[in-house]
């Protein structure tokens, strides 16, 4: 039929939802469903077409996500781990080194502190770094004896 959507712009919708959703407990079964396939049919199509079954693709997600958290944030790697998630840390910081080669932590040291990232506009530095003027007229604080 002409009309009828091919297979793989499905694939895609389940694509998009695992990238969209990472953190959120889903599962193949889930995202069989948003592409309109048993689970079985979409993990084989999933792997077919993206080179990787279901499952892995989602884990590089949440482990790309927590690689980001970890250069650009000072947060926990509990709070990384269950905001990417997780519901293990052990298991978390065990996928995250057979991926990355390094537990969390040491991976975090390999990069600039998040402090160092901070973006503070010129505006605000201007406001704070601006001398205070006072003037004669302007009474100090009285200092108790």
């Amino acid at each position: 039929m002409p009309n009828e959507i091919p297979a793989s712009r499905h694939l895609l919708r389940a694509r998009d939802l695992a990238d969209a959703r990472f953190a959120d407990p889903l599962t193949v079964s889930d995202l069989a469903h948003e592409a309109r396939l048993s689970p079985a049919h979409f993990s084989r199509e999933f792997r077919r077409v993206f080179g990787e079954p279901p499952h892995r693709y989602l884990i590089t997600r949440r482990l790309e996500r927590a690689a980001a958290l970890l250069r650009t944030t000072d947060w926990s790697v509990g709070r990384i781990a269950t905001s990417v998630g997780w519901d293990s840390i052990g298991s978390f910081t065990t996928s995250f080194g057979r991926v990355y080669g390094m537990s969390p932590t040491r991976y975090r040291a390999t990069h600039p502190a998040a402090s160092r990232l901070a973006y503070i506009p010129t505006c605000v530095v201007r406001v704070y770094a601006r001398p205070r003027n006072r003037t004669f007229r302007e009474a100090s604080a009285p200092v108790a004896d």
